[in-house]
């Protein structure tokens, strides 16, 4: 944990982290190749309560304030005050976040061990939210308050679904399009936000950087055609093939 709380400070040990885990995919995948896959369900299980349990606390922890925030004080000030980083309690949720993106890497272990189809989306939106959230956490920029708590809710019930599934329960195919559903509309809010951001800065009302709203946005919207792309191949695009077999 202390080692994470220092790499945290230094956003070059993120760069780091990003290069072992691009290293471990390219080299845990060719050594797979000829090995059996490995079982891991308990692990599994284990893991995704694990962060499952994590992200439902911080939802629980962090929502509250934002609708506060939202409630009393409007939509601007919600976006734009940086007391979520600095609040009693929002400030622990708003660290735990960042610091939570080196340990999600973990979840594409259990992909390539147990030989299972490793997409694009999957490693490439692990390496970029560790990316920006270590960049940014430091220079508490605006609108941080909405995406943490956003994901935190998304993670909450995604991890719970993964979780049933490892422990063998079988969930309707609509709790994943859910999930799916609720990822995109994520990234529609986040480029919501993110323009907002940009419009308020120009007036000195919000804190951030014209670098950080760039990069952030085009993180969203390769999120948003992603995961519509991915909607798309999982729910729709089987369903049309299995009708026209039908």
């Amino acid at each position: 944990m202390f080692f994470l709380l220092k790499a945290v400070r230094s956003r070059k040990k993120s760069f780091l982290f990003s290069a072992l885990y691009a290293a471990f995919i390219f080299g845990g995948r060719h050594l797979m190749n000829k090995r059996a896959k490995f079982e891991l369900r308990k692990p599994l299980v284990l893991w995704s309560l694990s962060l499952a349990v994590f992200s439902i606390f911080g939802a629980v922890r962090t929502a509250p304030y934002m609708l506060y925030i939202l409630m009393t004080k409007g939509l601007k000030q919600s976006v734009c005050d940086q007391s979520f980083y600095i609040g009693p309690v929002s400030k622990f949720w708003a660290y735990a976040f960042v610091l939570s993106k080196a340990p999600e890497l973990g979840d594409t272990i259990f992909i390539i061990l147990r030989k299972q189809k490793l997409i694009f989306l999957h490693w490439y939106h692990h390496i970029t939210v560790l990316l920006y959230s270590w960049y940014s956490y430091k220079d508490m920029v605006a609108g941080g308050g909405w995406f943490m708590t956003m994901n935190y809710g998304v993670h909450a019930v995604m991890y719970s679904y993964y979780a049933l599934r490892a422990a063998g329960f079988r969930v309707s195919r609509k709790f994943a399009m859910f999930i799916t559903l609720s990822q995109i509309t994520q990234m529609l809010v986040g480029c919501v936000i993110n323009y907002l951001v940009f419009s308020w800065m120009q007036h000195g009302q919000c804190h951030s950087h014209v670098q950080n709203i760039i990069w952030s946005s085009l993180m969203y919207l390769s999120y948003f055609v992603l995961f519509c792309h991915f909607f798309f191949e999982a729910y729709i695009g089987k369903t049309t093939k299995a009708k026209k077999v039908d």
